[in-house]
């Protein structure tokens, strides 16, 4: 395990290191740093800076090839009784990647990929990339069909590739055309195939990834080949994932970290295995499964003792999760937005750890706890997470505003980019991050400010607590739910009295036999306070 966070340089080189920045005359960190004592200036930037590495590949492409080339035979992916070798994989993107060529796509452009997972989501992948462009993923059946003319609208995507299962689901398009990938490969199974590689650099997008659109219009995150090659390629993203691995693929294909699954096993020669209805029965498969802590919370671990690696993130992970998992297998807890590559940080955690952290800034990237004004804050105080390095994506197509909104030059590193993760954590003394919820879940109750996820973090010590969620019902009170459904609430509730003030006991703590998710595999608050809602308006009728 301690090969997968090996980090080779120790803090005193980094930050020796980093003094020529610091003493360019052009440069404004010296001063940036200077509210901080002399212990504090060095630890922000050990802690901050993770260590320098070089990917195995520099573009998600150049490492899948290195695939075909060297292990033609072996099994890329599996799929519903089927499989496709490396080679068939190869030679199935090559005829897809002419079709795709022959309407027009190149570098540059964008193909929707608007289908389910399957083995033709991996071949429409490979081909888009051979051209050169970058793929938005949409999963069909799920994304309405205003998002799905959205998406296609605001890429330009010339061509949308489907399945046929998916065909009739599909809103009509102003522009793109539509291909059929089994229609595809079937017509071109006995023709001549061109080589129709186009190797895209690593500043090329790769991925067009658009938001939940919970909080309004979806926006796209434009991911390069670096972007992801620093993650999937470097430790601790690559998750130690070699030839001969299986590798699960159980998220939904528009989430994140549905490319970490995807393009980490094919990268690193490893054979994905695609789920169908049952996430359960993949999980019982693989040696690599990649999930948020809700799905994961929902599995049998006692039929999951065969996988050596675990990888969650997308939400804070409840620590009697952590510790279950982290007993046998090598459990990383990660943290990152869609802006800032799947993750950004990253820590194995074991059962004997005294704190669930989100670890340390992953190669190449830094993490930055700075204040309201961007100003950096002492080793220990919360404040918000600014990312930066080459974890930082090209910002939203098409929105120069919220780019320049949340994408802002780094004033510690003069010609990168940082991002405003809008997460709020702290560093720990021996320089791993905690992870303290949201900007948006820290809510003022009866005046008072209160850290959602930390209500949740006491309830979760009660004894035979799984999971708990915290949120806000209005200005005077909380509300929390939790799992198992026998779990004792009055002992949940004396838990929380014990620890933090009267403010912080929850209205109500409902326990559930399972906590609903989202279709990315994240809690489903917007029900939950509904379940709420209509929780507490039941009650009140009953006592009047």
């Amino acid at each position: 395990m301690a090969d997968l966070m090996s980090r080779p340089a120790s803090a005193e080189v980094v930050f020796e290191g980093l003094q020529p920045v610091l003493g360019r005359g052009d440069v404004a960190s010296t001063s940036l740093l200077a509210s901080l004592n002399r212990q504090d200036r060095q630890r922000f930037l050990s802690f901050g800076w993770g260590e320098a590495a070089s990917p195995r590949f520099h573009t998600v492409l150049d490492a899948i090839a290195f695939q075909f080339a060297h292990q033609p035979h072996e099994r890329a992916v599996m799929w519903q009784g089927r499989a496709m070798t490396y080679g068939e994989l190869d030679h199935a993107s090559n005829t897809l990647a002419a079709a795709l060529q022959a309407k027009g796509v190149g570098p540059g452009s964008v193909v929707g990929l608007y289908l389910k997972r399957s083995i033709p989501m991996v071949v429409g992948i490979v081909a888009v990339m051979k051209l050169g462009a970058a793929y938005a993923p949409q999963h069909v059946g799920v994304a309405p069909d205003e998002i799905l003319t959205h998406v296609a609208a605001v890429s330009a995507a010339p061509v949308v590739l489907t399945m046929r299962d998916c065909f009739a689901a599909l809103p009509p398009f102003e522009t793109a055309s539509v291909l059929v990938i089994e229609d595809v490969l079937e017509a071109e199974a006995l023709a001549s195939v061109p080589d129709v590689a186009l190797r895209p650099k690593p500043e090329d997008r790769c991925i067009l990834l658009f938001t939940s659109g919970t909080t309004g219009q979806p926006n796209g995150v434009q991911v390069t080949h670096a972007n992801l090659a620093n993650v999937l390629f470097t430790a601790p993203g690559d998750l130690g994932i070699r030839p001969g691995q299986k590798v699960g693929q159980i998220l939904s294909i528009a989430f994140d970290m549905a490319a970490w699954e995807t393009l980490g096993a094919l990268g690193n020669g490893a054979t994905l295995v695609i789920r169908g209805s049952s996430i359960q029965e993949t999980a019982e498969q693989v040696d690599v499964l990649i999930a948020t802590p809700s799905i994961l919370g929902k599995l049998d671990v006692d039929r999951c003792r065969q996988i050596k690696t675990v990888a969650v993130a997308g939400e804070p992970c409840p620590r009697p999760l952590a510790d279950l998992w982290g007993s046998f297998c090598t459990f990383i807890n990660s943290c990152g937005p869609t802006e800032t590559t799947i993750i950004n940080t990253a820590a194995v955690h074991r059962p004997e750890k005294p704190v669930l952290s989100i670890g340390k800034p992953t190669p190449n990237n830094t993490v930055y706890v700075l204040d309201e004004n961007l100003m950096p804050l002492p080793i220990g105080e919360v404040g918000e997470m600014w990312a930066g390095g080459e974890c930082v994506s090209l910002g939203y197509l098409a929105n120069e505003a919220l780019t320049a909104e949340r994408y802002r030059p780094d004033p510690f590193r003069p010609g990168h980019m940082m991002f405003r993760t809008r997460d709020l954590g702290r560093w720990t003394e021996d320089g791993e991050l905690e992870h303290l919820g949201r900007v948006d879940d820290m809510v003022k109750i009866r005046g008072f400010r209160v850290e959602l996820d930390g209500v949740s973090r006491v309830i979760e010590t009660t004894q035979g607590c799984q999971q708990a969620v915290t949120l806000k019902y209005d200005d005077r009170s909380l509300v929390a739910f939790v799992t198992p459904a026998s779990l004792d609430v009055e002992a949940a509730s004396r838990a929380v009295g014990d620890h933090l003030p009267y403010y912080c006991v929850p209205a109500a703590i409902l326990p559930l036999p399972s906590l609903p998710l989202t279709p990315r595999g994240k809690l489903d608050k917007r029900l939950l306070l509904s379940m709420a809602r209509d929780h507490i308006e039941a009650q009140a009728s009953e006592l009047n």
